[in-house]
């Protein structure tokens, strides 16, 4: 099994390329090459280019492509995990000397499978076939609003554009477009809402439509609350509009976006075969504080610390007195790893209990259709207890006593770190909307697990749930400890094939190409 510290040295080139002339050939076949008939009888011409997408929102395997797609960046930046080895002697994203090399494979693997094959899908459905199109252009839009979420600019409207090639949206007018393939995916999917063209190849509803509908407008309520403060009129506007579509949100578990597939969750490799990421300290001190139920869920004890659950503070250097990264990593390995039952081959996207709390937020904000905060935080923490198959959550609404606990490094003392919150569980009425906001988000936060990528955009968007900065930070002055990393910077693969497009982009951004800029919905105020 390929592991990280294999990759460095060749990640320096192929980090550069972004795809290799054997990715490209898959691009060359001519898709009709069986014979156009064959194909079509049972749309096999469309639906094989499917199954590419879902599995590349982020990518099974190889576990390594994960890993560098999301784990050690989004999964660490949201307060969720923490690498237990120190990669290149601690000089790594975690501690934010960021790794070109590793940060290609978060803009190459959306382009080259989920891009690419949403464009030629289009190409295919579009006046034929439209509900196989709406349900290409809602996967489109859930798994490029991730990307945008991490550079900001991105290739989209412009994306397959001859005359246009390598021009970047704003993250304004990407969020704009998101919205506009939404509008259509849903309106393809109403006019023939009983259509089974798509059973043979969703991996999500089993060609159910409505479903699709309902992760549309789900969706849409999401990037609705993203741009609350960026853009509160249109914000307001598409959020009352995922509130008031006539079949409505996910209500129950079974409508939550997961892809099921046959392959192994990568989380259980990079976890269990090869020991790259244990519980991270702002967990820990989240869950144990709260005596959350859902913490057996998510993880195992301690196997070095019985009867404990532990975490690793995120940021970690090559630490005093260790002689090498294996050493340190054989210090913290045996601190709380992810759950079984969180790794199966079902890989989950977005959850009913998210969709509650982004209710709740609504309602919050005084959106029409969104019904009260508190009955929406409750329901959300229910959904999500329930979802675990945990038990206690109406005790665990009540408790207005719990607050986070502080971090004990049992390891290195000088990682101890006391609690940044006293943020309780219990809804109360009286309280600002400041405070009700941190609520709202701190559950979801925890809801939302192991999805790293929509924690950590939530986290820089509200700068809740308050975690624990980094033990070390290596930016050399461009990322704030305090606020922490805001983006990652355009890929040397775009940098070096489309540099034009890369300047643009970065005028676009509004500040300097680096980790500390913020994106355009990370306004710095929740009201």
């Amino acid at each position: 099994m390929k592991k990280i510290n294999k990759l460095i040295a060749c990640l320096a080139v192929f980090g550069l390329i972004g795809t290799s002339c054997s990715d490209l050939e898959k691009y060359n076949v001519n898709d009709r090459d069986i014979t156009q008939d064959q194909l079509e009888v049972d749309f096999q011409h469309v639906g094989s280019k499917y199954k590419p997408i879902f599995e590349s929102i982020y990518q099974y395997t190889p576990a390594w492509s994960y890993q560098l797609q999301q784990n050690l960046n989004a999964d660490v930046y949201s307060g969720y995990m923490t690498n237990p080895r120190p990669f290149i002697a601690g000089a790594n994203n975690t501690t934010y000397n960021l790794v070109s090399g590793w940060n290609n494979f978060i803009w190459t693997v959306p382009y080259n499978n989920v891009m690419n094959n949403a464009t030629a899908i289009s190409e295919l459905t579009d006046t034929e076939f439209p509900t196989l199109n709406g349900v290409n252009l809602i996967l489109k839009v859930a798994a490029m609003h991730r990307v945008a979420d991490v550079f900001g600019p991105i290739v989209y409207t412009n994306f397959g554009d001859l005359t246009n090639a390598g021009v970047y949206d704003s993250q304004e007018n990407a969020y704009k477009a998101f919205f506009a393939d939404l509008d259509t995916a849903v309106a393809n999917l109403m006019a023939d809402i009983n259509s089974t063209k798509f059973a043979a190849f969703d991996l999500s509803y089993g060609g159910n439509l409505n479903n699709w509908v309902k992760l549309a407008n789900s969706l849409r309520l999401r990037l609705a609350i993203r741009i609350a403060m960026a853009d509160p009129a249109l914000a307001k506007a598409e959020g009352e509009k995922a509130l008031s579509q006539s079949i409505g949100l996910m209500t129950d578990n079974a409508d939550g976006f997961f892809v099921n597939g046959s392959l192994d969750h990568p989380l259980s490799v990079i976890d269990n075969s090869w020991g790259d990421i244990r519980m991270n300290a702002s967990m820990e001190s989240i869950l144990s504080g709260y005596s959350d139920g859902r913490m057996q869920s998510y993880f195992t004890e301690s196997s070095s610390n019985p009867g404990q659950y532990k975490g690793v503070r995120n940021g970690l250097p090559l630490q005093t007195p260790f002689a090498d990264e294996l050493a340190q990593k054989a210090a913290y390995i045996g601190f709380s790893a992810i759950n079984d039952g969180v790794h199966t081959s079902k890989v989950q996207l977005m959850t009913t209990a998210e969709v509650y709390f982004l209710k709740a937020e609504a309602a919050l904000r005084g959106w029409a259709g969104a019904g009260t905060a508190q009955a929406n935080y409750e329901m959300g923490i229910m959904k999500s207890f329930e979802q675990h198959g945990v038990s206690g959550a109406a005790a665990y609404i009540a408790d207005n006593t719990s607050v986070p606990a502080n971090y004990v490094d049992p390891v290195n003392a000088a990682n101890n770190a006391t609690a940044l919150s006293t943020i309780t569980v219990a809804w109360d009425a009286g309280a600002t909307n400041e405070e009700k906001l941190e609520r709202i988000i701190t559950q979801k936060w925890i809801a939302v697990f192991p999805e790293g990528q929509e924690a950590w955009s939530e986290f820089r968007r509200t700068g809740y749930p308050k975690i624990f900065p980094v033990v070390s930070n290596q930016s050399g002055g461009t990322v704030d400890t305090a606020i922490q990393i805001r983006r990652i910077p355009f890929v040397d693969s775009e940098k070096s094939t489309n540099a034009a497009g890369v300047t643009a982009a970065t005028a676009l951004l509004g500040g300097p190409d680096n980790g500390g800029t913020r994106l355009w919905w990370d306004t710095g105020s929740n009201f």
